[in-house]
């Protein structure tokens, strides 16, 4: 082995990264929704950054609403997973097609706005959906 090999690198530290607003997730807690939740706005912060709009940091709320689904009934956690895989369905290829038209030297802007407006109409709406879904004595406050 070389002395560059990834054996001898030092381990990355653990926690959230500074300034992503990202909760620090407790051992075992990360689960595929939280981390799918998390990369889909991420993607949304730079389709906003395409759009020349600054994008509003997560609220508690929507940080949490991965968190809110653990022990919620399982058609609600289903109704949740399908609901991101959705978003992510449009937002991969949107943002992929804005990335391309901002390499030709085309405009993005007004189609970016478009997709950061529908992520957030659309994320809400998701978030509304599975909450009405959960029984009141279910909901998980963080």
């Amino acid at each position: 082995m070389d002395a560059n090999s990834s054996s001898e690198r030092p381990a990355p530290s653990g926690g959230a990264f500074t300034g992503s607003g990202r909760a620090r997730f407790g051992q075992g807690a990360a689960n595929a929704l939280s981390m799918k939740w998390a990369a889909l706005h991420d993607a949304a912060a730079t389709v906003a950054l395409i759009a020349g709009i600054e994008a509003q940091a997560m609220t508690q709320e929507v940080r949490a609403f991965p968190v809110t689904l653990r022990d919620a009934p399982a058609a609600a956690r289903e109704l949740a997973e399908n609901g991101v895989a959705d978003i992510a369905a449009v937002m991969e290829p949107g943002l992929s097609a804005l990335i391309a038209a901002h390499a030709r030297g085309a405009s993005p802007h007004a189609a970016a706005a478009a997709l950061w407006e529908e992520f957030l109409s659309t994320r809400d709406a998701l978030m509304a959906l599975a909450a009405s879904r959960i029984p009141p004595a279910k909901l998980r406050s963080t």
